[in-house]
């Protein structure tokens, strides 16, 4: 019974803290469905960036709850700075990884086109065009005049032109919890 007394200000704060995590997470979500349902973008790309920012909350609120429980700053920084080391030169191995994950967010929120659009790539050597098919985490699914799929890494989307050609006429999308 001692420990619940002695401990009793870090239990209430993690308590605190589970709440703020489970509300930060449901308001996120609506509000990223939101927009993403205001911006007729398909639930598959939507349920991706959600499950991100979870990701994201999840370790904001894991370092906040070591805080919480009183581990040292120091060692707190060391551990993150080893990980981070680790992680680091795991993830220059597979920087392209990486890349096409973040290029794959930021087409999410800005969106230049959509699954239905047909576009052409301006790339000097290979040249394509086709209707986007899909567009996933690490990259985009073109369907080419000649019916052929081509995948694109999500990050070339930043390093070529794109001309879009059509825009679908109609996509609803709708989303629920």
């Amino acid at each position: 019974m001692e420990f619940f007394e002695y401990y009793l200000k870090q239990e209430i704060s993690t308590l605190i803290l589970l709440v703020a995590v489970f509300l930060s997470r449901k308001i996120v979500s609506k509000l990223v469905k939101r927009y993403a349902t205001a911006s007729q973008i398909i639930e598959k790309r939507t349920n991706l960036v959600i499950k991100y920012i979870n990701i994201l909350i999840t370790i904001l609120a894991s370092i906040t709850l070591i805080l919480i429980w009183g581990v040292q700053t120091k060692d707190i920084f060391i551990t993150i700075s080893s990980i981070t080391t680790v992680i680091g030169v795991a993830m220059f191995a597979q920087w392209s990884i990486l890349s096409n994950i973040t290029s794959g967010i930021i087409l999410f929120f800005s969106f230049p086109f959509k699954i239905g659009d047909s576009i052409l790539i301006h790339d000097k050597d290979f040249p394509e065009e086709g209707e986007i098919e899909d567009i996933g985490a690490f990259h985009v699914t073109l369907k080419s005049n000649t019916g052929e799929f081509v995948i694109y890494p999500n990050n070339l989307f930043f390093q070529k032109g794109i001309s879009i050609i059509k825009k679908p006429t109609i996509n609803n999308n709708e989303f629920t919890d």
